[in-house]
């Protein structure tokens, strides 16, 4: 997938999420660790957005693009950005997963996953 496409998916992720309440803090951070999509406020969390869109349900489809390795890479990238953020220690953190997935008739299903997987 292109990057042009990929940020554009995520723009409609984040447009989504701040109709139902979300705060966005920060959107393509990244550091040595790795990268997050979204990283945004609902209430007294911080959730870091992991955004994925497949064309098909081939391979596992969108859910499948954030295997256990990529997990733990969010994981690590999110504690990076928590340190540099001190005033947000005091918030719990989520990790969610937004998964935009082709239908075969065209149309596109969205599926929000909060607490899409926890940091060990």
């Amino acid at each position: 997938m292109s990057i042009r496409k990929g940020l554009r998916y995520e723009d409609r992720a984040r447009a989504y999420l701040q109709d139902r309440g979300l705060y966005l803090l920060q959107q393509n951070f990244s550091c040595r660790f790795g990268e997050i999509d979204l990283i945004m406020r609902d209430r007294d969390s911080i959730c870091f957005i992991e955004v994925k869109f497949r064309e098909s349900m081939a391979y596992g489809g969108a859910a499948s693009a954030i295997p256990i390795s990529k997990q733990r890479k969010l994981v690590k990238t999110a504690l990076f950005y928590i340190a540099g953020h001190r005033q947000l220690t005091r918030l719990g953190l989520r990790f969610d997963a937004f998964l935009i997935q082709r239908q075969q008739a065209g149309d596109e299903r969205i599926d929000w996953i909060k607490n899409a997987f926890y940091a060990e």
